[in-house]
């Protein structure tokens, strides 16, 4: 199985082998008068996402295309100040390159740990990324006038921003699937974009970086 991971739209240059997914709830069990226990369900925790990813610096056959590690750095610092939640898609294929499923979460980046070690990595570099799933809320505000009369307004954080649709310029590591998945929401739809694009594309399993995109409607 082959892993590609997408994090706010762009690729990790060479995909993990690895993924950790903590999935918490926060159940309760009390005790009754009597002596028994009851479980009062409530709603679930939120995820908890890890993972190890090398970022090569050398031109590896299976990075191919990948740019500097100060790049993929410079990424990450933007999504943990950035104070934004945003998209972590990853899609798991058969040998044959047959979709066999994928993981789609809104998430914020809590932190990452970056090693480098010229003994076991060279010149490359490891970063350990720690993620938690993203919810949208909303606040309210209750005004007071002067005559004592309230009115309330609602705020809602809307989430992550929507990707526009439009253009896309191909990041090493994508395939249509992925595309169609974080810019359409529906990684079905890579087709679409392939007719789009049979100009710049002769096999849809072949897209190189650097390659703009024509993308469909929503």
């Amino acid at each position: 199985m082959s892993y590609t991971f997408m994090l706010d739209g762009w690729a990790l240059p060479v995909a993990p082998g690895a993924l950790t997914l903590k999935i918490h709830n926060q159940n309760e069990t009390v005790t009754l008068i009597d002596g028994g226990e009851v479980t009062i369900l409530k709603t679930p925790g939120l995820t908890d996402v890890s993972f190890e990813a090398l970022l090569p610096a050398m031109d590896y056959p299976f990075a191919g295309g990948a740019e500097s590690p100060d790049v993929y750095l410079d990424r990450l610092e933007k999504l943990k100040t950035g104070k934004k939640s945003f998209q972590f898609v990853v899609t798991r294929t058969r040998p044959d390159g047959s979709l066999l499923y994928d993981t789609n979460l809104t998430v914020s980046l809590e932190d990452y740990e970056v090693d480098e070690d010229a003994e076991s990595l060279g010149f490359d570099t490891r970063v350990t990324v720690n993620l938690k799933q993203y919810r949208p809320f909303g606040t309210k505000t209750v005004t007071v006038d002067e005559s004592g009369a309230a009115s309330t307004e609602e705020a809602r954080d809307p989430g992550p921003t929507e990707p526009d649709a439009g253009n896309y310029t191909v990041q090493s590591g994508d395939c249509l699937w992925n595309i169609a998945k974080a810019k359409l929401g529906d990684g079905s739809r890579w087709k679409e974009i392939y007719d789009l694009n049979t100009d710049k594309i002769e096999n849809p399993n072949l897209i190189y970086p650097g390659e703009v995109l024509t993308l469909p409607e929503k």
